[in-house]
């Protein structure tokens, strides 16, 4: 019957004749689209497209450690009641606070960085920044201090908002630097800067920080940016990586230590995480979202997803998380790709 219907429409229908054509078309079309590089449906794509899929960039990455970490405690935050930070160091350091620090002044500090006298203690912030901000407070860290630190701005000072958007202030500037001389020396990173928003009585916007940045002996400045875990590998964001760096920073390795259990029968649970955590600092235990497999050992620039292997970041050109093109990468563990190649 389906032959007989053909024949027939072959010889009675013109439509025949303009089906034939528009699927040849639509079929060429779409071949040629996809050897230039467009997306296009998957069942019209040639079977050797894999084969001729250029490989990722590998992107020159430089191990550092950072000795330095700082992060926001739970609690009520405002500016009139202040916040609490807990800092994490390798060595003794000095938490510096600035409120009310000038946006002007800080990019000019940091650019002084670049160009001038190294900015490696608090004295030289404060005259970096030419005292302009409302108020300092400072606090020695020790290497064992896992204590949080509550900052405030005093309140006979009357000051209660920053003025409305845009502003020409960062309310909070926290600077971690290294307290004993001999510590500069041994570490490439001297400084880290992080901008905190607080909110106020003119924008109530949740604290968050805004952008955190390293700075080096040899006068360099590296924005700390997070890495992003599938949720098949975790569910959760890795720790924040310097954009020349290659593994998570070691105060960040210590930090299940820092957790206390409320309830004995979470030990066991902890104990878990625990073992996570250092599955992941050791690059391990985090499987391939493409294989499931191989563990996960590459970061997708400019999207920042770390979910592939090495075998198998060169069969993409788009992210498998949320489909960005993928412009470089780079791996988690040198040891590894290194014994590859």
């Amino acid at each position: 019957m389906a032959a007989v219907f053909l024949v027939t429409l072959y010889e009675y229908s013109p439509l025949f004749y303009i089906s034939v054509v528009s699927l040849c078309f639509v079929v060429t079309a779409a071949m040629v689209l996809g050897w230039f590089g467009f997306d296009v449906p998957v069942i019209l794509r040639s079977s050797d497209e894999t084969e001729s899929i250029l490989p990722t960039p590998e992107k020159q990455m430089v191990q550092v450690t950072n000795p330095f970490t700082l992060e926001m405690c739970a609690g009520p935050v405002s500016v009139t009641d202040g916040l609490s930070v807990r800092a994490c160091c390798l060595e003794p350091c000095i938490l510096s606070c600035f409120w009310g620090c000038e946006v002007g002044a800080l990019q000019g500090a940091l650019q002084a960085h670049q160009h001038g006298p190294r900015l490696s203690t608090p004295q030289h912030f404060q005259e970096a920044l030419h005292f302009l901000y409302y108020y300092y407070q400072s606090f020695h860290i020790g290497t064992e201090d896992r204590e949080g630190h509550h900052t405030q701005i005093p309140a006979d000072q009357g000051i209660t908002d920053f003025g409305l958007l845009p502003r020409e202030r960062y309310p909070l500037v926290a600077v971690l630097t290294l307290a004993e001389p001999e510590a500069r020396d041994t570490y490439n990173i001297v400084a880290s800067v992080t901008v905190i928003h607080v909110p106020d009585d003119k924008y109530g916007l949740s604290a968050r920080i805004l952008f955190q940045y390293l700075l080096t002996s040899q006068g360099s400045m590296y924005e700390l940016k997070p890495l992003f875990m599938s949720a098949g590998s975790g569910g959760a964001s890795g720790p924040p990586e310097p954009d020349q760096s290659t593994q998570p920073s070691e105060p960040r390795e210590e930090e299940a230590s820092r957790v206390e259990p409320v309830l004995e029968d979470k030990e066991d649970e902890e104990d878990e995480e625990d073992e996570e955590d250092e599955d992941w600092s050791e690059g391990r235990g985090r499987d391939c979202v493409v294989c499931q497999n191989a563990a996960v050992n590459r970061v997708l620039l400019p999207c920042r997803h770390a979910c592939v292997c090495d075998s198998c970041v060169s069969h993409f050109q788009h992210c498998p998380i949320c489909r960005a093109f993928v412009l470089e990468s780079f791996a988690l563990a040198q040891g590894t790709a290194a014994a590859e190649q």
